[in-house]
């Protein structure tokens, strides 16, 4: 199998390069991003599982159970039921929120960060092939600060700091334009995204629950 289809680098494709997105880039971008919202599904519903008020009525509904049926078959198969419905829930939001994604900014990458209105979006690529991507454009009601979004790298090529060379070139970008600020959202989950905006000196802002994907995101 070619190493490059699962998308580790292959020979030859060290070099990084971040350029201008281009309109060629469309279908690569979005599988991409999709992609890498989709690895955080697993980690979002172990922080869920993770939260008191979760854990308390776990713990009621398998006490209640145990009390009625006096069998611990009962409560258990319940439990793990109640569990894989939980996971199966979640799965189905961020699936959602994906799709909301695609159905946004990244249905026309190009009219969403055009140039004209104050927005940028590039990618890294290696080999031919786009293996990283960011975009910044200004924030509602805001003009003056940058909001950095989509920012993800391809799973085999991180860890080589093609990250921060995104960020930067944001940031970059930021001071030519002007702006008195680059402002971002991340999901509790993204510790290693968080890690990274911390090195670039971010400061954790507002914080806020999501109960619907189609609501704001816990952010860092």
């Amino acid at each position: 199998m070619d190493p490059q289809e699962d998308g580790d680098p292959g020979v030859g494709a060290d070099v990084v390069v971040i350029r201008e997105y281009q309109d060629s880039d469309y279908r690569e971008v979005r599988g991409l991003l999709a992609s890498g919202m989709g690895e955080y599904a697993p980690a979002l519903c172990a922080h869920v599982l993770r939260q008191p008020w979760v854990l308390l009525v776990l713990s009621c509904t398998f006490c209640l159970l145990l009390a009625s049926a006096r069998s611990l078959l009962l409560p258990v198969l319940a439990l793990t039921l109640l569990l894989a419905a939980g996971r199966q829930a979640l799965t189905w939001a961020w699936g959602l929120y994906i799709a909301r994604c695609l159905g946004e900014d990244l249905l026309d990458v190009r009219a969403a960060y055009a140039e004209e209105a104050g927005g940028r979006f590039w990618v890294a690529e290696a080999g031919g092939r786009v293996v990283g991507t960011v975009g910044a454009r200004p924030a509602r009601g805001e003009a003056r600060e940058l909001v950095l979004k989509r920012l993800t790298v391809r799973r085999g090529w991180r860890g080589r700091g093609i990250a921060k060379r995104l960020c930067r070139v944001v940031l970059d970008f930021a001071r030519l334009r002007g702006s008195r600020a680059v402002v971002l959202h991340t999901v509790v989950v993204q510790r290693d995204a968080r890690l990274l905006y911390a090195g670039l000196g971010f400061r954790p802002g507002r914080k806020c629950v999501c109960l619907l994907p189609y609501w704001p995101l816990p952010s860092a």
